[in-house]
């Protein structure tokens, strides 16, 4: 297991750990600021320093096969570290810091366009979400303006638990059809943005919303009898 710093604040850009183990799947810390891709949201990208002042390049973060397991890739042909080694984590923090915009976004998106979400990703300076919704309900320019409205409003948005007797007692949380958040800890992370939203999510989040800037629908796709893609850019 990983301690995920990540999972309590977003902002951190850098820590010292020391490695666990290394293959050739790739490297594993005893704590970490990466976070693994899932969630629809991209692995952090980014470098680990070593003491000797040599820098490995991480291309990727995946999720290991254990709970909380972080994988962090490097580049091709990197010389691994030993385990034991200490080192100094460092994501990509202007391209994480889109992403958590982008994702925090992507729930704005949720409160504006009512019903279920079947699939959704978040992309650099970009994103879409799938919903079950009849096409004739979707308005370009009237989502975007109720996205950048509250985008405008500054609400402020934080990570809370709820034990898993509590997720279930509230099945109205969960948004997504087809995913379902990972019970069975005993405990469920939600990411609740003030008045606005509040659903079961891991990801990483600006922590207001007047963070993300503005945005444009770019376009809104047919992807089946009732699923409609919308997808949404950075408007600058």
């Amino acid at each position: 297991m990983t301690e995920l710093l990540f999972r309590d604040d977003a902002y951190l850009k850098t820590c010292t750990a020391r490695v666990v183990a290394a293959d050739e799947r790739g490297i594993r810390l005893d704590r970490t600021v990466f976070y693994p891709n899932g969630g629809g949201q991209p692995g952090d990208t980014g470098a680990l320093r070593l003491a000797s002042g040599e820098t490995i390049a991480i291309v990727d973060t995946v999720k290991g096969e254990g709970p909380d397991e972080v994988i962090h890739v490097p580049a091709p042909d990197s010389a691994l570290p030993a385990p034991g080694a200490e080192v100094s984590a460092e994501i990509d923090w202007e391209r994480r810091h889109r992403l958590m915009r982008m994702h925090t976004c992507l729930h704005l998106l949720c409160a504006v366009v009512p019903g279920s979400v079947t699939g959704g990703q978040v992309s650099d300076g970009r994103g879409r979400l799938d919903f079950d919704v009849p096409g004739s309900s979707l308005d370009k320019e009237a989502i975007a303006a109720g996205i950048n409205k509250l985008i405008a409003e500054a609400h402020d948005a934080a990570p809370r638990w709820i034990g898993d007797d509590e997720l279930a007692a509230h099945p109205e949380l969960v948004r997504t059809m087809s995913v379902k958040p990972p019970t069975g800890a005993g405990r469920v992370r939600l990411m609740e943005i003030a008045g606005v939203d509040l659903q079961p999510c891991g990801g990483t989040h600006v922590c207001n919303t007047a963070e993300i800037g503005p945005v444009a629908v770019t376009k809104i796709e047919n992807k089946g009898r009732q699923n409609r893609r919308i997808n949404i850019a950075f408007a600058e």
